[in-house]
């Protein structure tokens, strides 16, 4: 099999922190096999250019790995007429056809799951092992979802009458539209077009503008499995195009349904644009996870559930922990194991190196926004106790802070970053409160061995999802999904399909008593 091969240049890492020597000495090369890095957008079954092409940058070193075709409105537009044109056939599959094509598409992502990972790691900046992890997580969204096919199930209802029979069926909703973050950028894609396709429907992805490469990846082992032209498409853009695609995915009356990962910002104007059709959607918006370690709590487990939490992805993550509240007992014991561990356990480099656990933010923008965190925490009289300084191009310092109080952008704003700030509290009454003091609410974790105590925390947290004694919750069989401005709907778990359904009611009457 051919092989396409990028040279990148030395990285440009200046400041010295552990891991990092070695990484100032290496080239950086994307070896990948030629089929999987495809550069054009995916319409119709059919690999399309488009009038010019954006550059994809690999975050830790700033250099471009490919030229990916800017698709238009023009473009969205195919891709939403070919889905619509396809929906008619696709529904007609049964749902063991599905099933075996979902499971054919599951298949090929775990054969060629190293160069997916190398994709991820170089377009996103995300260790090697960790994207490892994501491939077999996004997998694992195409083999539930084959299963899933085969149970969805409608309802006989008992009749008031004697002459009519009262049926619920359920059928697909049509053309979806799918628009994904570089975060997660190839499991948040299977986990909405998983479920899509297993239900009947068709899709068309908007990925995101730093990570299309992925998405396009995706598209390929969707085409060698089987799926027919039209059912899965793929609409790479600019940063300047995402606007007037994002409108013609929002607005063309096709479309039936919109899923969307983002921010709760972004969020709402899709809403907004949607609203005129009257469209299903489904939202996974931002978050601002509270993680609470009671005094009762393992020391150890919640230190090792805070490492998990707060630095996978280099704090990249929406259910990443943002708010760290300590109570009393223990606050200062936490803080020094917690201080070993950090110091133990993160090493900063680019994503491909041996034994890197931190690679660059996303993009500089992304850095910025950490220090200004960091500056007005500092301004405010918290004390920086590892870390808290950004290095060359988007790299930042896995930071660690303590007294921390409410009134920082830290404790108010999610930060997207290694930035762990720890408040300190006293009564659990007060945790909640401050848990609970905001208008997002998908993701929260809590420490504690007290039996009672962990099941009022966790029926009174504001949240969509509660971590209890574990940091990491994310599993293809779980909802996941948020409350207050986090969201609308649920993806993964049996309740996922259910996005992607209409019921219908049939009344048959005119029988024979």
């Amino acid at each position: 099999m051919s092989t396409f091969c990028v040279l990148r240049t030395r990285c440009f890492l200046r400041q010295v922190f552990p891991g990092l020597p070695a990484a100032m000495q290496r080239h950086y090369s994307l070896d990948v096999s030629a089929p999987l890095l495809r550069t054009q957008g995916y319409v119709d079954g059919r690999w399309v250019s488009a009038a010019s092409v954006f550059p994809v940058l690999d975050p830790a070193t700033g250099e471009e790995i490919a030229r990916v075709s800017d698709c238009g409105p023009a473009e969205a537009k195919q891709a939403v007429d070919a889905a619509y044109k396809a929906f008619h056939s696709w529904k007609q599959y049964s749902a063991k056809e599905r099933s075996v094509l979902l499971r054919k598409w599951f298949d090929l992502l775990m054969l060629h799951k190293e160069d997916l990972a190398k994709l991820i790691t170089f377009e996103s900046g995300k260790p090697l092992q960790e994207s490892l992890g994501e491939i077999g997580y996004s997998a694992s969204f195409l083999e539930w979802f084959s299963e899933e096919a085969r149970r969805v199930y409608g309802d006989v209802v008992p009749s008031p009458a004697k002459d009519r029979k009262i049926l619920l069926l359920k059928q697909p909703v049509g053309v979806s539209s799918i628009i994904t973050p570089w975060n997660f950028p190839s499991a948040m894609i299977t986990r909405k077009a998983g479920a899509a396709l297993a239900a009947g429907c068709t899709v068309v992805v908007k990925p995101a503008e730093d990570t299309p490469l992925s998405a396009l990846a995706l598209a390929e082992l969707a085409e060698q499995a089987g799926i027919p032209a039209g059912v899965f498409n793929v609409v790479p853009c600019s940063r300047e195009r995402t606007p007037s695609v994002g409108e013609v995915l929002c607005t063309d009356p096709v479309v039936a349904k919109i899923s969307f990962t983002g921010s709760t910002a972004i969020g709402k104007v899709l809403l907004k644009l949607a609203a005129d059709t009257v469209k299903k959607a489904s939202m996974e918006l931002g978050g601002h996870a509270p993680f609470i370690v009671f005094d009762s709590a393992d020391v150890d487990r919640a230190v090792a559930g805070a490492m998990a939490s707060k630095f996978r992805n280099s704090g990249q993550t929406c259910v990443c922990s943002n708010r760290f509240l300590v109570q009393s007992g223990i606050h200062d014991h936490f803080l020094e194991k917690l201080g070993r561990a950090m110091d133990a356990e993160l090493r900063l480099g680019h994503g491909a190196e041996p034994g890197t656990t931190q690679g660059p933010l996303i993009n500089t923008r992304a850095a910025e926004k950490v220090v200004q965190q960091v500056s007005d925490a500092v301004s405010r009289g918290a004390k920086v106790l590892r870390g808290g300084k950004r290095l060359d191009g988007s790299f930042m310092e896995p930071t660690l802070l303590a007294g921390v109080t409410t009134d920082m952008i830290c404790t108010q704003e999610e930060t997207f970053g290694p930035l762990l700030p720890v408040i300190r509290f006293n009564t659990e009454e007060e945790a909640l409160a401050i848990a609970n003091a905001s208008n997002v609410g998908l993701a929260g974790y809590f420490y504690s061995q007290d039996v009672s105590q962990i099941w009022r925390v966790a029926e009174a947290l504001e949240v969509g999802m509660v971590g209890v004694n574990e940091g990491l919750l994310s599993t293809s069989e779980a909802s996941f999904g948020g409350v207050k401005q986090s969201g609308l709907g649920r993806e993964g778990s049996k309740y996922g399909i259910d996005e992607y359904l209409e019921v219908k009611y049939m009344c048959f009457g005119g029988l024979k008593p």
